[in-house]
C-alpha cells in the first residue's frame, strides 16, 4: 500500500495533528530558501534527526562535567533541528510514516536521558523525575496506538519544552523548584495515560 494510503501514525492529538501540518506549511514558507540549501547540500530529514539526536544526547555528559552554559545551548540545537525536519521532509515529499516514528522515537530518547541527567545531577527527584518518565513515555505510545486506531486523543499535554525551559531557571535562579513542576506535568500525563487505555481497550 502507498504510505500516503496509510493512516497517518503520529504521537499528536487530533487538534495537534492540523495545527502541526499549519505550522510546517508556514514554517516551510519561511525557511524556504534554508531548506533550499539543505536539499541542495544532500541533506535529508533523517539527517537533521539524527543531528538533533546527538545534539540532545551531547547535553547530558556537558551539564555533568562540562559546561552547563554549552550543554543548554546544545539542548536547543537539538529543539531547533527537531523543528526542521519535518518542514524538509514535506519539502523534498519525503513526509512518511516512517519518519514520524523516527522522529518520535529520537526526542523520546533526548528526555529520556536529559531527566535521568537531572536525577542524576541532583536537580531533579528520583520519585518525580521517574514517574514524569514513566507516564510520559506510555502517553506518546498510546497517541501513536490510538492514532493508528482512527481515535486520536482529542487533546494531550507533551510538556518536554515546558521543562526544557524550566532547566535553566532550576539551576541558575530557582533551585528545588523542578521537582513541584515535575510532578504538575505528571498528574496531567496520569490523566491522559487512564484515557488513552480505556479508549484503546474499548476499541479491542
Amino acid at each position: 500500500m502507498p504510505d500516503r494510503a496509510k493512516p497517518k501514525v503520529t504521537c499528536y492529538s487530533a487538534d495537534e495533528g492540523g495545527f502541526m501540518q499549519r505550522s510546517q506549511e508556514l514554517r516551510g514558507r519561511c525557511l524556504s530558501p534554508l531548506l533550499s540549501v539543505l536539499t541542495a547540500l544532500r541533506i535529508t530529514p533523517n539527517h537533521l534527526t539524527l543531528l538533533s539526536l546527538i545534539a540532545g544526547l551531547a547535553f547530558c555528559p556537558l551539564f555533568l562535567w562540562s559546561s552547563k552554559v554549552i550543554a543548554f545551548l546544545l539542548l536547543l540545537a537539538h529543539v531547533l533541528l527537531d523543528g526542521l525536519d519535518g518542514p524538509l521532509a514535506r519539502y523534498t515529499h519525503r513526509a512518511s510514516n516512517q519518519g514520524s516514528f523516527t522522529d518520535t522515537s529520537a526526542d523520546q530518547v533526548v528526555v529520556t536521558f536529559s531527566t535521568v541527567t537531572l536525577i542524576h545531577a541532583g536537580y531533579a527527584g528520583a520519585w518525580p523525575g521517574g514517574l514524569y518518565l514513566f507516564f510520559y513515555s506510555l502517553v506518546v505510545i498510546f497517541a501513536m496506538v490510538r492514532n493508528a486506531l482512527a481515535i486520536p486523543y482529542s487533546w494531550l499535554v507533551r510538556p518536554r519544552f515546558i521543562v526544557y525551559l524550566w532547566m535553566p531557571v532550576e539551576v541558575y535562579l530557582w533551585r528545588g523548584s523542578l521537582d513541584g513542576l515535575l510532578w504538575m506535568l505528571t498528574a496531567l500525563l496520569v490523566l491522559k495515560t487512564l484515557t488513552g487505555f480505556i479508549q484503546i481497550r474499548r476499541k479491542m
